[in-house]
This record gives structure tokens, sequence and C-alpha cells, in this order.
């Protein structure tokens, strides 16, 4: 996979995100978690804010191995969604689907 192929960020609703500011600017985001739960891992709850002014975002790993859209660890959903987590200062994706 290239990354041209990865998958992309269509949406982020995360204000707190401090690489969220008009759609998310990370140049790849990590998608972690446990326990049916898929975190954002590259949410970072800082003012200061961050990440590229032209970029358009993709995932670059998935350690959820349980989601449809997993193999070998790269996610293969056409793009993903990103929002708000259970806890005040997380962010999840919200295309996780458990197997």
């Amino acid at each position: 996979m290239t990354t041209m192929e990865m998958p992309h960020v269509s949406e982020c609703t995360v204000n707190s995100c401090s690489y969220n500011h008009d759609g998310c600017h990370a140049y790849a985001i990590n998608v972690s978690g446990h326990d049916g739960s898929a975190d954002c891992a590259t949410f970072i709850p800082l003012a200061v804010r961050g990440g590229l002014d032209t970029v358009t975002s993709m995932v670059g790993a998935c350690q959820r191995a349980d989601c449809v859209h997993n193999a070998d660890l790269e996610c293969t959903a056409g793009e993903i969604r990103v929002g708000p987590g259970s806890a005040d200062h997380s962010a999840r994706c919200l295309t996780y689907t458990p197997r």
C-alpha cells in the first residue's frame, strides 16, 4: 500500500484536538484502543494548533485487528470519520466495525 492508497480522514469533529482546525491537519493518524474502542492515538488536547496547512490526513496505522476494515494492521476502508470519544479529551474512529 502506498500513501496514495491509504484511507483518508474524511471528517473530524473533535474540536479539542490540536490537529483539528477546519478538518484534520495531521499528516497521518494512528488508531489504537481496547475493550471495544477505536481511539485516535494522534489526539493531542492542547491550545496550540499543529499539523500541516495543506494536507489530507490519512490513517497511518491501525492497531484494532478486530475491525472488519483491518488487514495486517492496515486500514482498508475507503475513508474514515473521527469523532469525540467517551472521555472528555479523546477522539474515536467512528468507522471502526468489530468483526
